[in-house]
């Protein structure tokens, strides 16, 4: 690849504006918009659980035995990606010794429901809380993530009392799974980006009977709720993220185009800077393939569990608050839970697609929101997030909190003190 083709390819990953990022014009309609969801589609709530064949389970432990495994890395550290050396104990354990039937137990213990919104079946848990005032909480996953990162919070967030937590801090939770991941519908057509992924989340509590509800998120979950805010339904009281979209117009351009950080940055914005800037030119070639190649990726991810497996294990390693260990954040059982769905699902190529869907837009640029806005900037994620870039953009912060542990996968990396910081975030927003 040429220079110029290389900065080109960047400067469309990046985007240079607020129109660049994936809340802008084209992107985001109103609330009166006309690809409203359908009044006449069939609005039934069907009861979900899940039974996979054994003979799937079968299947991938031949696949498993049968893998193929490349040579070792020419080098001594992660610079070519996943190491032999740990993903090949972790597939051999999953094809002997890993019990999807206990991830399944878990999945099934919710209250798991689907229901069919713009022409496409949505799988969603619905957690009610014990209390009576509790305040409905729509959560949404990210990637390669799944409802499994979200489940060890359910249980202090709809229940706070049993977790030494306050009564009137209860939420109800709606945990509903993307388009193209897990048991939600594959996309049969294009155009399933945040915008409408945002009506349907919409349609949804509405559905539920929640009128007056909040939207929390990291990864697709923050795109979405974003979008959702830039415009937000009646209803809609506010939003807590944890992968902010704050990055200004000027510094995206100069990212974009792979220049020196500018002067008279503070010190936690050149930190942000140097973090974007490292993302930007060794670690996002996997949304470089996602963002223009998802159905030539797929039949990798389709056919190979142990493509699959190192695809998924790459980004734990790279975005937990592990040192690139993440055997560290999380046990062989939890991150084979989350690849394991995937691979059951055959969702390797889906899921892809939503990268497709915003080919050419950054998650990190910023976006103007009047609404209110809390944000928990946790050390392990991609980038830590400046309070004063995000004054910028963000016109109603109610809550801001800097915590010392925790990576993009908050929820399940830190689940009780990510519980308490979603608290924290939207206790001024009940009435």
């Amino acid at each position: 690849m040429t220079p110029r083709s290389s900065a080109l390819t960047r400067r469309r990953l990046l985007g240079t504006s607020a129109a660049g990022s994936l809340f802008g014009a084209g992107l985001l309609a109103g609330a009166g918009d006309a690809r409203a969801i359908p009044a006449a589609e069939d609005a039934a709530i069907r009861p979900f659980q899940v039974n996979v064949p054994e003979a799937d389970l079968a299947d991938l432990r031949r696949r498993i035995a049968a893998t193929r495994w490349p040579a070792r890395e020419s080098v001594g550290d992660q610079s070519q990606g996943v190491q032999l050396a740990k993903i090949q104990p972790l597939v051999r354990y999953w094809g002997t010794d890993y019990d999807w039937r206990q991830a399944e137990a878990k999945f099934n213990a919710l209250p798991q429901f689907i229901t069919e919104i713009d022409g496409l079946d949505i799988q969603f848990a619905h957690v009610r809380s014990p209390e009576p005032n509790a305040l409905p909480l729509l959560m949404t996953h990210g990637w390669p993530g799944s409802i499994f990162e979200l489940i060890k919070v359910i249980g202090p967030l709809t229940n706070p009392v049993a977790y030494g937590g306050r009564a009137e801090d209860a939420f109800h939770l709606v945990l509903p799974t993307w388009p193209g991941y897990g048991f939600s519908g594959k996309p049969q057509e294009p155009d399933w980006n945040p915008d409408r992924v945002g009506r349907a989340w919409n349609e949804l509590m509405q559905r539920l009977g929640y009128r007056r509800y909040v939207s929390q998120g990291g990864d697709w979950g923050a795109i979405v709720s974003q979008a959702m805010a830039r415009r937000p339904p009646p209803g809609l009281l506010g939003i807590h993220i944890n992968m902010p979209a704050v990055v200004p117009p000027d510094i995206a351009k100069i990212l974009s185009n792979g220049d020196a950080a500018p002067s008279g940055l503070t010190g936690a914005e050149q930190a942000a800077f140097a973090s974007l800037d490292a993302f930007y030119r060794k670690g996002s070639g996997y949304a470089s393939i996602m963002n223009t190649r998802p159905q030539t990726l797929g039949y990798a991810l389709s056919d190979s569990p142990a493509g699959l497996a190192a695809w998924i294990y790459d980004k734990l390693a790279a975005w937990s608050y592990s040192g690139g260990e993440p055997e560290r954040a999380f046990t062989r059982d939890e991150m084979l839970d989350d690849i394991t769905l995937y691979w059951l699902t055959n969702t390797g190529a889906s899921s892809s697609v939503s990268y497709w869907e915003v080919w050419g837009m950054s998650p990190f640029n910023a976006v103007d929101i009047s609404i209110p806005v809390a944000v928990t900037v946790f050390p392990g994620e991609i980038y830590r997030a400046p309070r004063s870039w995000a004054q910028r953009n963000y016109h109603r912060i109610i809550y801001w909190n800097e915590v010392a542990k925790g990576g993009h996968f908050a929820a399940w990396e830190q689940p009780e003190l990510f519980a308490a910081e979603v608290r924290a975030a939207f206790r001024s927003l009940r009435s």
